[in-house]
């Protein structure tokens, strides 16, 4: 009997030995949906997200910023061999570095993003994971602004170019144009318009039904407005940077105007008396621009009384404030392009030239409104445009690149060079 036993344990030690047989290790990640693909694709949706609402200028994106780094890493714990997901906890963490006021938290990020891409370079086997890395660089160099960022990008651009990814295992991208799309917003981030449109518009023809299609279409719309803006005047850095902007703020525009339209010399051309010159200055500093990085600018526009950027009353405070950070809508800007227009001109009866009639062409802007004059000043001389749907949309907040566009078309009606 004992015998029987022994040779019964030897028995089983030998399976163990032979098969692993016992107790194994379970499987991390058991259920249908918790697996590598399902996390990373999740991770990337909110990622896009992300993308999207800075492309919108709005920066609120922390919720979606965690909840992809959540996804990355359960993806990276049910396969630690699924590279992919070092790409996107780069992006992630790169994000990071871009939001980060204090230096040395966004130095940490930094390592943090360069490490994960590194990883995610090194250990990439297939064509689909070398196309996700080279792509997952060009994305964590245009975050990062980093030393020779551009250059980087433009490299790792050019490498993915000669990957031949198969389309179908692609988890996220889905295309090889979604190189071309992010090779566009790097563009765009570095403030090189035309090469942005040249990009998106690569996507646009590729195939229409491709995934980055619609997004291309509605960016090189965009772009497509500043390089008309910027055409025949050149733009500095703050108008550069305030054509990317989705909505323009006052103190913003009061910054175009100054710097990209020159107001101050043209208004101080149009005083032949010098001691009148002289004695000219705002009436009062309001007290929220103490400090601001627009204050000189805002303090020449409220020198010349521009209609339409004067300080507004301000129930909180009991006291007038220029309110910088107020989005200016498209209404708000006809009348302040309008009586630009009347300061340049001396022609005070373009207040008045559309007042008195019975209907308006714009179903938006009735004729009894405030807006309805300076509207019809700016639209009858090309200066403004309305929408092709017939509405002017005078309660939109103006973007960046309309605002360029008025100022530019503008100059040239009054042949300012």
């Amino acid at each position: 009997m004992a015998r029987k036993i022994f040779l019964f344990v030897l028995f089983c030690f030998s399976v163990l030995s032979i098969t692993g047989c016992g107790p194994q290790q379970a499987a991390r990640c058991t259920s249908p949906e918790d697996n590598p693909n399902h996390h990373y694709l999740r991770g990337m949706e909110a990622l896009e997200r992300v993308q999207d609402a800075i492309f919108r200028g709005k920066f609120d994106v922390s919720g979606d910023l965690e909840t992809a780094r959540e996804k990355f890493e359960r993806a990276l714990y049910c396969d630690k061999e699924f590279y992919p997901a070092n790409g996107g906890l780069a992006i992630v963490s790169a994000h990071k570095v871009r939001m980060q006021k204090d230096k040395a938290y966004a130095d940490v990020d930094r390592k943090r993003a360069i490490d994960y891409v590194e990883k995610g370079g090194r250990d990439a086997r297939s064509d689909e994971d070398k196309f996700d890395h080279y792509l997952s660089v060009v994305r964590v160099d245009t975050l990062m602004n980093g030393k020779n960022w551009l250059e980087k990008t433009e490299e790792a651009y050019n490498l993915g170019k000669e990957v031949r990814p198969d389309d179908r295992k692609l988890y996220y991208y889905q295309g090889k144009e979604a190189l071309q799309y992010y090779m566009g917003l790097a563009y765009w981030e570095a403030q090189e318009f035309q090469r942005s449109r040249d990009m998106f518009s690569s996507v646009l023809n590729s195939r229409r039904d491709g995934k980055w299609h619609e997004k291309a279409d509605k960016a090189w719309k965009r772009v497509d407005k500043i390089v008309r803006a910027m055409a025949g005047i050149t733009v500095g850095d703050v108008g550069k940077r305030i054509a990317m902007k989705e909505s323009v703020s006052r103190g913003d525009l009061a910054a175009l105007l100054v710097d990209e339209l020159k107001i101050d010399k043209l208004f101080a051309g149009r005083i032949p008396v010098q001691s009148e010159l002289d004695k000219m200055k705002a009436e009062f500093n309001p007290a929220d621009m103490a400090g601001h990085h627009f204050k000189e600018e805002v303090m020449t526009i409220l020198k010349w009384k521009v209609r339409g950027l004067e300080p507004k009353f301000d129930g909180g405070s009991n006291s007038y404030l220029f309110k910088p950070a107020d989005a200016v809508t498209r209404g708000e800007i006809a009348l302040i392009m309008e009586d630009v227009l009347i300061k340049l001109t001396g022609d005070e009866k373009l207040a008045r030239a559309f007042l008195g009639n019975d209907r308006s062409p714009f179903p938006d802007v009735r004729a009894t409104s405030p807006f309805f004059n300076a509207v019809m000043n700016m639209t009858t001389r090309n200066i403004m445009e309305g929408e092709l749907s017939g509405e002017f949309r005078v309660n939109a907040p103006v973007d960046g690149a309309e605002a360029l566009l008025a100022i530019r078309v503008l100059r040239q009606k009054m042949n300012m060079y």
